[in-house]
């Protein structure tokens, strides 16, 4: 394999995290300190600490001395584009996956409730 692909495996890896997700959403808006990200997205701050050290390991995160205060930021924020494109895909499977859903006969919802014995 090239370096590329596990480079972009390693990062996908990083993004399963549904915290990390939203801390980069977060970031997104804005550089923020530790104590802030916390509160606004109710975890505890080592915890936030934590994925921090995971995103920027990733490379998708960088911090900034702001006097006292270490303000994080993305990287590059086009990893948004990347997580948008990827909901986008997700939404459409979705709706792909209620249509066959709602188009399912009448008589199969009744097979696999038990319900009919035709």
């Amino acid at each position: 394999m090239d370096e590329l692909t596990i480079l972009q495996a390693e990062v996908l890896r990083t993004l399963a995290s549904p915290r990390r997700l939203a801390i980069l959403h977060r970031l997104a808006d804005g550089p923020c300190g530790v104590g802030q990200l916390a509160d606004e997205l109710r975890l505890s701050q080592p915890n936030v600490s934590q994925h921090l050290g995971v995103l920027r390991a990733s490379g998708l995160v960088e911090a900034d001395r702001d006097g006292r205060e270490i303000r994080y930021r993305l990287a590059d924020p086009e990893v948004m584009t990347a997580c948008e494109i990827m909901r986008g895909v997700l939404e459409r499977r979705l709706i792909r996956l209620a249509s066959l859903s709602a188009t399912a006969r009448p008589a199969d919802a009744l097979v696999s409730r038990g319900t009919f014995h035709g």
